[in-house]
């Protein structure tokens, strides 16, 4: 791997820019971020190839691949395995379990992009923790998540919170928990604090408002289906 420039002695964080580096994949050499300018990206990270736990997540990532795409998102898991490991596992786990896996794996041996991620925790120094790193189209960091070794990762929850992002980055609003099932305003998105005290007054006359600080508006409705979709399917085994 050869990494384009001096990055910073610290893991990057939510609104920076994803750090730029050149990657070992089994599809080939990619530089990133800009191999995927223009759309989302989430990069994965998992402990190690031939693990339970990473193939049954291989596996759920695989199945949703065409969600992501209809979301103009693409996927690329990394593992501190190389890239003959990551070959064979996918092999495996298209004979085995009838899935063949389409994105690529990035390969990291020495572990120095696992490094520099901040994907080594205490839990293991070899090993690396589930994260996830959700990436806009303009290479910018929009959420970051960790898992710990022992459990495996909700991918649909991954599909709506890039779901969510994107109407976010639409709409100029704030998603409500449990969005689009919020028990307060149910689907409804949430309009961004007043900055001055003339756009206070107005907030009320112009939004539905709990206070002028707490105001909410429609959103398409077709948004909230696809998103209630990843819950639903979340929810039961298919």
């Amino acid at each position: 791997m050869i990494f384009l420039n001096d990055m910073p002695g610290r893991i990057p964080l939510i609104g920076e820019r994803f750090p730029e580096m050149e990657v070992q994949t089994t599809r080939g050499r990619f530089r990133l971020p800009d191999h995927f300018r223009g759309k989302w990206f989430v990069l994965f990270s998992h402990p190690a190839d031939f693990t339970p736990v990473c193939t049954t997540e291989f596996y759920a990532f695989s199945r949703r691949y065409e969600d992501f795409k209809g979301l103009s998102t693409e996927l690329i898991g990394l593992s501190v395995d190389g890239t003959w490991s990551h070959i064979k596992w996918t092999e495996w786990i298209k004979e085995k379990l009838n899935m063949e896996v389409p994105f690529p794996i990035i390969a990291d041996p020495r572990g120095l992009i696992s490094e520099m991620l901040g994907l080594l925790h205490g839990q293991s120094a070899t090993h690396t923790v589930r994260a996830v790193f959700i990436v806009d189209p303009e290479g910018m960091i929009r959420s970051i998540l960790y898992y710990p070794q022992e459990l495996g990762r909700n991918v649909d929850e991954i599909l709506r919170m890039v779901k969510g992002l994107q109407v976010s980055d639409k709409f100029e609003a704030a998603m409500p928990a449990n969005w689009p099932n919020n028990e307060l305003i149910g689907e409804r998105i949430i309009v961004p604090p007043a900055s001055t005290v003339q756009e206070a007054s107005e907030r009320i006359k112009q939004y539905e408002c709990y206070d002028w600080w707490f105001c909410h508006k429609e959103s398409p409705s077709e948004d909230a289906e696809m998103a209630r979709g990843f819950l639903e399917r979340a929810s039961k085994i298919i």
